[in-house]
């Protein structure tokens, strides 16, 4: 089976450092982001398979295989930001191979996406069953209806809306396949039971007003990994690097920065 070779952009000098986008979108998320750290951090910026300009491949089937299509292509050893399903991705990818991945940070993302009945602070099945719904008779649509869903809550949901759709209009759109696999994808994981095999240092960013990935999961990911370390946005929805940037770099550059065992 031919490897699937992901896009990749790379900038700035210094520490690896990985960034991986959430479901539906693509790798221009992160430029305010990547221009603010790539003075200390050569920052690679990784396309999930079918989206921007990344290509999908059927052979992609499951979260294992995303994780490992993208540890392929990043560097020998850095540090990993992951958003949303990125963040379930990163995660994966740091029990797939922890000695690649020094510090894990995961913005508005969960081990586990869905509602159970002992996992209550994630969002109903039928929320992102409806998008499954609708993506083979009208993907754009559907896509649309997801942005609106992410800025949901967010003291500055007009402004984030805004940008999340000039973001994705800058490069292809994604693959319908791939949308229907990475929402597979979310649906269906479950790390909640390996996140304690993770070696590495973990941040966890949230938004208090995130409708999709609730803050009050805070506890529940405590529990699971009592060296974690959480952090609570006030205002911000489930994009809080682009609604609150200020304060979500600083986080992130507290978290890169300090020394950990």
């Amino acid at each position: 089976m031919n490897p699937v070779n992901l896009h990749t952009e790379t900038i700035g000098s210094g520490t690896d450092l990985v960034l991986l986008h959430g479901w539906g979108m693509n790798g221009a998320v992160w430029e305010a982001l990547a221009e603010e750290l790539s003075s200390r951090y050569r920052i690679t910026t990784i396309e999930l398979p079918g989206h921007g300009h990344s290509p999908y491949s059927e052979s992609l089937h499951s979260l294992q295989d995303w994780a490992n299509a993208c540890l392929t292509v990043a560097p020998k050893q850095a540090a990993w930001i992951g958003w949303s399903l990125g963040g379930l991705i990163a995660t994966q990818a740091a029990l797939n191979a922890p000695h690649r991945i020094a510090k894990l940070v995961l913005v508005a993302s969960t081990p586990r996406f869905i509602q159970s009945d002992d996992w209550p602070h994630a969002v109903v099945r039928g929320s992102l069953s409806s998008f499954a719904d609708t993506l083979c008779s009208d993907p754009q649509k559907t896509l649309e209806r997801f942005l609106a869903l992410q800025v949901r809550g967010s003291a500055e949901a007009k402004s984030t809306l805004r940008r999340l759709r000039q973001d994705l209009s800058h490069r292809p759109l994604p693959h319908p396949d791939a949308l229907d696999r990475g929402l597979h994808l979310l649906r269906e994981s479950d790390l909640r039971q390996q996140l304690s095999q993770l070696q590495c240092p973990t941040l966890w960013l949230l938004g208090e007003r995130d409708t999709l990935t609730p803050a009050s999961v805070a506890e529940d990911i405590r529990q699971l990994l009592p060296s974690a370390e959480i952090r609570r946005l006030p205002g911000s929805g489930h994009a809080p690097f682009l609604s609150h940037p200020a304060e979500s770099t600083s986080a992130l550059k507290k978290f890169l920065e300090s020394p950990h065992e």
